[in-house]
């Protein structure tokens, strides 16, 4: 689940909206997930994978309009 580049990076793109969240890798859009942390824990784990074959890793999670992890806001108050 990671892009080969000639350098040995990894790269793992998140894309998607509330419930419907991927990681995209070699283009494609791997499975569904219901939220954005969701998405990024499996991008996090496949990255793992990559850094011990020693790739390079980068892992782009896009910004939030309204919520940071593309769920309810719980009420909590921001840290910005």
């Amino acid at each position: 689940m990671h892009t080969q580049g000639s350098t040995g990076s990894a790269t793992y793109v998140l894309r998607g909206s509330e419930g419907a969240w991927r990681v995209e890798t070699d283009g494609e859009a791997g499975m569904a997930y219901a939220s954005k942390e969701a998405a990024f824990e499996a991008a996090v784990a496949a990255a793992t994978n990559a850094i011990r074959d020693g790739y390079d890793v980068t892992i782009t999670v896009p910004g939030a309009e309204g919520s940071m992890l593309g769920v309810e806001d719980t009420g909590r108050p921001s840290l910005a």
